[in-house]
Formats: structure tokens, C-alpha cells, sequence
């Protein structure tokens, strides 16, 4: 389970704000939620209105208990707490933009990371039709929001799956660049 350390078995596990128990994951379990009733509907419906409604209810529950096992694999309250220190020393941060901007975009990668075992290329165009949903109040476009997303997915990488850094192009703060980061995935020549 993630904990509140960011590492897996390691300090306190997230706590749910009302009963205090570990594992408490309310955007993994409200994803989950919402994905599995949309599902659920959809399939329900060749049965008819009342087939909708069972398809709805049960895809919501079985979706909530799928989202909060992917979120349990990496820690919304840590990763958020990361990004609004770090948000604004990346290289692709547009000065005097504020951290509820690229907030979304950071939710959208590591969030998705967590229920994917697929590379962030590969994902991408699922991420880009994605981002008109989630983007609530951020005024950015995909094309603005998609190097946050990129470096929040791979930071998740590294930080809960162990993916192996592999070139400049990652998103890891390099020392030479005075704590900024890369632009992600550069097109190479």
C-alpha cells in the first residue's frame, strides 16, 4: 500500500478523513466509480431502463472497488504535495500561471499511471481525449497541460513501479539544469 512517505510499506498509510482508517483513496475510488456506472449504464441498457439502472449501480460499486485498488498504488496526497512545491521550477512551467492550472494535468498522470501498465506514448491520445473531462477550472489546453501530465506519469514510475531512468528526456530534476526539469520526450533527430 502507499503511504504517506511515498514508499510502499513505509511510513502511515492515507488515512480517510472521517473514520481514520489507512487506505482512505477518494479520487481513485471516485474515478473508479464514476468509469464503472458510465460502463455499467452502457451495458445495462440492452436489457432495458431497468437494466440500465442494475448496470449503473453495480458498475459504480465494482468501479469504486477497482479505482481504490489502482490508487493504492500510488499516493495522491504525496504526489500532490510534490507538485505544488515543485510545479513551478519545471521547464515547461509558463511564469505567473498558478499551481490549480497544471494541478489537473499532474492528477491526470499519475492517476492514470496507477491503473495502466502501459508506457505514457503509448497511452497519450487516451490522455489528450481525457483532458477536456478532467480539466475543471485549468485553463490550459492539451497541448499546454501534456508535458505536465507526462512528467507526473513518470515521476510515478520511478516512484512506485521502478521504471529505470533511461535518458535526459524523463523528467527528473537534473543538477545542470538548476533544478528544472527536462521538457519531456524530445523529438530526437
Amino acid at each position: 500500500m502507499a503511504t504517506d512517505d511515498g514508499q510502499l510499506g513505509n511510513g502511515a498509510p492515507n488515512r480517510d478523513p472521517i473514520t481514520n482508517e489507512p487506505g482512505a483513496h477518494p479520487v481513485g475510488t471516485g474515478l473508479g466509480a464514476a468509469g464503472g456506472a458510465i460502463a455499467g449504464a452502457a451495458a445495462g441498457a440492452l436489457a432495458g431502463p431497468a437494466g440500465m439502472v442494475a448496470g449503473l449501480l453495480t458498475g459504480a460499486v465494482v468501479g469504486a472497488m477497482g479505482g481504490k485498488a489502482a490508487a493504492e498504488n500510488v499516493n495522491p496526497t504525496m504526489e500532490d504535495a510534490y507538485w505544488r512545491e515543485n510545479y513551478s521550477k519545471e521547464a515547461y512551467y509558463d511564469a505567473g500561471r498558478p499551481y490549480d492550472d497544471y494541478g489537473p494535468a499532474y492528477e491526470l498522470g499519475w492517476s492514470v499511471r496507477a491503473q495502466r501498465d502501459a508506457d505514457f506514448t503509448a497511452v497519450e491520445p487516451a490522455l489528450a481525449a481525457e483532458w477536456e473531462a478532467r480539466r475543471g477550472t485549468s485553463s490550459l489546453a492539451w497541448p499546454e497541460a501534456r508535458p505536465a501530465t507526462e512528467a507526473a506519469w513518470r515521476r510515478a514510475d520511478r516512484t512506485y513501479y521502478g521504471v529505470p531512468v533511461t535518458d535526459d528526456d524523463d523528467g527528473i530534476l537534473d543538477p545542470a539544469s538548476n533544478g528544472r526539469d527536462a521538457p519531456p520526450t524530445k523529438a530526437r533527430s
